[in-house]
């Protein structure tokens, strides 16, 4: 963690269960401590969909806007699992694996490692180096922030790794107008692919005036509230050249495959970002797997930091391609002993 506090991987796991009992489960993302967001889980959302029809999927997302705009003003993260377990349980009422009952694009997609904040710029060159032999298809920098350090970190994966492997940066969002306009002239001429969230995603105005000076793409919209909403927005005003949408913080697959189809009718690309945990990112799979206008599916590296909670391992082929599970609905096998051993509350 860049700004230091609690860096343990707090999570929820949600379970919807219908009348005939087909269940539908999803982890979910935690903040700052589980607690916090399985209370608001359940005061806010589980008295929502009691009772509901399972596969009214659209009416529920519909109904939850105005539903949470009456001073529930839930958490960006709270929504998702909820809707992931409504998918979980169509996909196993039709027999499908979400990826197809979403309409299949692809059954594979080239995967990029995301890292964490490394110690040192040859830290990071060397992790890029270890992603580039493993087969995988680019390697991202999660820098400290700092300009000087971010540089060298910038320019040593680009030497060790050569001129064409794609590289991203992601500073999320450490810089000013200044800094971030000087660091991505600096990657343009390091051949970087993407340079992610420079500034925080709320400056329209910063990220506006960025995308309009420089030529290497600027990747935003990650942590925006207002689904594809604020995301339309964003991309009619120029404000960034690619949208990122998850699974997690978004609000489910719902709006996920809305904003991808948002942002497919403008000519843009929508990269789903990490969601975390595992067990969300094959739902990120399947989603990446449906929709045309998302190149790459990412994961945080090293792998073993993030992948707890499900039993099967997400299959990564020797060409550095994921494949989505083949099994109904989602198709997380889910470690349940290991769930129930990390279980603190029940609610």
């Amino acid at each position: 963690m860049r700004v230091g506090g609690k860096s343990t991987f707090d999570f929820l796991v949600v379970t919807m269960k219908t009348n005939e009992g087909i269940k539908g489960n999803s982890f979910g993302f935690a903040g700052r401590g589980a607690e916090m967001a399985g209370h608001i889980a359940k005061s806010a959302l589980k008295p929502f969909f009691l009772g509901k029809d399972p596969l009214a999927r659209e009416k529920h997302w519909q109904e939850f806007r105005m539903y949470d705009r009456w001073w529930n003003h839930v958490p960006i993260y709270a929504y998702g699992p909820f809707d992931i377990c409504l998918w979980d349980i169509a996909g196993k009422l039709a027999g499908q694996p979400l990826y197809r009952l979403l309409g299949e694009y692809r059954d594979r997609v080239p995967v990029y490692a995301s890292s964490f904040v490394l110690p040192t710029p040859e830290d990071y060159a060397k992790q890029a180096l270890e992603v580039k032999q493993r087969g995988w298809h680019a390697y991202k920098l999660h820098p400290p922030g700092d300009c000087d350090f971010d540089l060298k970190a910038y320019r040593a994966c680009r030497e060790t790794v050569g001129p064409d492997f794609k590289l991203m940066a992601d500073p999320v969002a450490a810089y000013n107008h200044e800094q971030a306009l000087r660091i991505g002239r600096e990657l343009e001429q390091l051949n970087y692919y993407w340079l992610e969230e420079p500034l925080f995603d709320v400056d329209f105005h910063g990220l506006r005036k960025l995308t309009s000076k420089l030529d290497i793409p600027i990747c935003g919209t990650e942590v925006l509230h207002g689904h594809h909403y604020s995301t339309g927005e964003c991309i009619a005003t120029g404000v960034v050249d690619i949208v990122g949408a998850d699974v997690s913080w978004k609000g489910g697959v719902t709006p996920v495959i809305k904003t991808a189809h948002l942002a497919e009718a403008f000519g843009v690309q929508c990269e789903l970002h990490t969601t975390i945990y595992h067990p969300l990112e094959v739902v990120n799979l399947h989603c990446c797997c449906a929709i045309s206008n998302c190149e790459l599916f990412e994961l945080l590296y090293p792998l073993s930091y993030m992948e707890f909670g499900l039993k099967n391992k997400i299959e990564i082929d020797d060409e550095g391609y994921a494949h989505p599970p083949k099994t109904s609905g989602i198709g997380v096998d889910f470690d349940w002993d290991f769930i129930d051993n990390c279980t603190i509350k029940k609610l």
